[in-house]
């Protein structure tokens, strides 16, 4: 495989964005899901239908020049996503009960959301995403970095939380299968 290059989501990668949200698998469903359905919209949104309501609004915060993530590249080739913007972003993450802040903050960004492409896993992309998160949130003036990673299951949209410990997140909270993990970036 060739170095993975991480990018951020703009108007001229939505098609790649598509792309890697609308694979097909061989049997001809959608290969990415739960992907295909939320468009990452589910910690923005939650009155929003699945499929094309989602993915609608995904593309206007884009067009608006918004940048909600970052895209993983082997080449050409989109092969993974990570959800990744300020914590304010999120209205459900702030009104959950196990997510919510537990103090105000400023400059807190959070990460929501992995896609890897189904054939690409295990091949390091999840880590190039993190990796690529990490600079991406403290090049925007991000002070710290926060995630709800699953405790068990390692394939989690979320993240295992031990991909976050080897990136220097410490756990700060755990829910029944949660944990939420936090880096600071300044």
């Amino acid at each position: 495989m060739s170095s993975l290059r991480v990018r951020p989501l703009t108007r001229e990668r939505w098609p790649d964005f598509v792309d890697l949200f609308e694979r097909r698998g061989p049997r001809g469903g959608h290969r990415n899901v739960p992907a295909y359905g939320c468009w990452c919209m589910y910690w923005r949104e939650r009155t929003l239908e699945h499929g094309t309501p989602k993915k609608r609004a995904m593309g206007s915060l884009v067009r608006a020049g918004r940048e909600p993530g970052l895209l993983a590249y082997d080449g050409s080739e989109p092969v993974g996503w990570i959800s990744v913007s300020p914590r304010d972003d999120y209205a459900a993450i702030l009104s959950s009960p196990q997510y919510r802040p537990e103090e105000d903050e400023e400059a807190v960004w959070s990460i929501v959301c992995f896609v890897v492409d189904k054939p690409r896993r295990r091949e390091g992309v999840a880590t190039a995403l993190l990796e690529g998160a990490l600079a991406h949130a403290q090049k925007r003036s991000a002070a710290v970095l926060e995630a709800y990673p699953h405790l068990e299951q390692a394939g989690d949209y979320m993240g295992h939380v031990d991909l976050f410990r080897a990136h220097g997140f410490r756990v700060v909270r755990k829910t029944k299968s949660r944990a939420i993990v936090r880096r600071k970036l300044s």
